[in-house]
């Protein structure tokens, strides 16, 4: 006997949940509201009927994924939708919880919302320390610029030749004090941040190593072959790996670039066509790292110490990929920069197609049987 399935949208906040259901005949009202934990979702789901019949979907936020893992568990099947991609009527003004969650399970039941990629332990975990890594480093530059600028408006500048935040400038650094306590006050603080700022991103990036040993042996063998690439090292491929997660959900390279959000913007009409900037709706950390990794192919293709000795245990179809990466991508630098583009828009292309040859690194690692089996 076939069933006819019940579509719920749950509108989930930190504390509660608003619940709504799309019956089949074409029925959608709301439940009411229920606290966020385990024992009132098995209650709401015994409520709902046989799990198997139960369709259930709410919006990707800062609630995480333990609700599509409770609602999993219990047979429930569930997805997480992209909140920026639910249609949203132009006219309408009012937004409460009931309201978003009866929308949620009407466009849910006209298939009209987009879910998003569910990391399993190892993505989730992974990702978690590499976005703390970026959140250090992003507190490491504001903890440098407050000192530099301290000590910018009292005249105090490191001598000609010493490049800032190298050796030589920390040498500097330690012979800088203040005659008044106030200032030298500030100065230690300053300096004192800087110093864990340092030492906070030491220690991630050692659990980062960490983790990427522990890693499953599929996610570390791409991690390792994405480093074949130039401008790709250990962090960049494993923040990669971490952000997209299997390259092979993806059946063609121009979907990784869109996920990334790096496809231009269109405004087309008839015979008007009309592209723009970026449309920036992707993941922006992956966006970001792929960027910065482009920056690398406005030099000449070539194999330095460092690059060769990342590519030293990888098989030849994957050196041949990052090799050809070089070549087009320099290419692709240098006509873009004949032409008189501005650098950060020839490094977004650069970086649109770097993700072509990711995607190909990706599908030649985890759709080879030899290649898996070696």
């Amino acid at each position: 006997m076939k069933t006819t399935p019940r579509f719920v949208g749950l509108d989930v906040h930190a504390a509660t949940i608003a619940v709504a259901v799309a019956e089949p005949n074409g029925e959608v009202h709301s439940l009411g509201t229920i606290p966020n934990d385990a024992d009132a979702v098995r209650r709401l789901v015994r409520k709902l009927g046989p799990p198997e019949t139960l369709r259930a979907c709410y919006e990707a936020g800062p609630c995480g994924y333990t609700l599509y893992w409770q609602l999993t568990q219990l047979g429930v099947a569930c997805v997480v939708v992209a909140p920026t991609l639910i249609p949203v009527k132009a006219g309408d003004r009012i937004k409460t919880d009931r309201r978003d969650a009866e929308k949620l399970a009407r466009c849910f039941r006209s298939g009209d919302l987009t879910p998003v990629w569910v990391p399993d332990t190892a993505h989730e975990a992974l990702r978690d320390l590499v976005r703390a890594r970026e959140a250090g480093k992003r507190d490491q530059l504001r903890a440098r610029h407050r000192l530099q600028k301290f000590l910018l408006r009292h005249g105090r500048q490191a001598p000609a030749g010493v490049t800032p935040w190298t050796t030589r400038f920390h040498t500097w650094l330690g012979t800088v004090q203040f005659a008044h306590p106030a200032q030298e006050a500030t100065r230690q603080d300053y300096q004192t941040e800087v110093d864990h700022a340092r030492d906070r991103i030491a220690r991630l990036e050692r659990a980062i190593d960490a983790a990427i040993a522990g890693a499953p042996a599929p996610m570390r063998r791409v991690i390792d072959a994405l480093q074949a690439l130039r401008g790709v090292a250990q962090i960049t491929a494993a923040t990669i790996v971490a952000e997209v997660g299997p390259l092979t959900r993806f059946d063609r390279p121009r979907q990784l670039m869109a996920y990334t959000g790096v496809v231009p913007r269109e405004d087309s009409s008839g015979p008007r066509i009309r592209r723009g900037q970026i449309t920036k709706t992707g993941n922006a950390h992956l966006r970001r790292v792929v960027t910065e990794a482009a920056w690398a192919y406005q030099h000449r293709p070539q194999l330095g110490k460092t690059l060769r000795q990342r590519q030293r245990h990888l098989s030849e179809p994957i050196k041949a990929i990052a090799w050809k990466a070089q070549h087009r991508l320099h290419a692709r630098y240098r006509r873009l920069a004949g032409r008189g583009k501005v650098k950060q828009q020839i490094v977004t292309a650069v970086g649109r197609e770097l993700l072509g040859f990711i995607w190909a690194i990706g599908h030649y690692l985890q759709t080879e049987p030899a290649v898996r089996a070696a």
